[in-house]
């Protein structure tokens, strides 16, 4: 995530929601930096997973993107909508 004075320099949340959007909760600071990362970490996982990746390599290329994360936080990331969804 790119972000340049509090403000993302493009839509990471792109396909869920439009620019214009995105643009007007970026201003009013009404967006999660952790929550638009954690949905890039797990679209990311999907992607990679779709392309046949095993779970345990995606997880290590994620955390090469995210060095600052351990193993187990993004495996729970990228597993924490499962728990949520009904």
């Amino acid at each position: 995530m790119q972000v340049t004075n509090n403000h993302f320099i493009e839509n990471p949340l792109d396909g869920l929601i439009t620019e214009e959007v995105f643009s007007i909760l970026d201003d009013n600071n009404l967006l999660s930096e952790k929550g638009v990362r954690d949905y890039q970490i797990r679209k990311s996982f999907r992607t990679m997973r779709l392309n046949n990746v095993a779970a345990y390599d995606a997880i290590e290329l994620l955390r090469d993107e995210y060095p600052y994360l351990q193993f187990d936080t993004i495996r729970k990331i990228v597993y924490k909508l499962n728990s949520v969804r009904r």
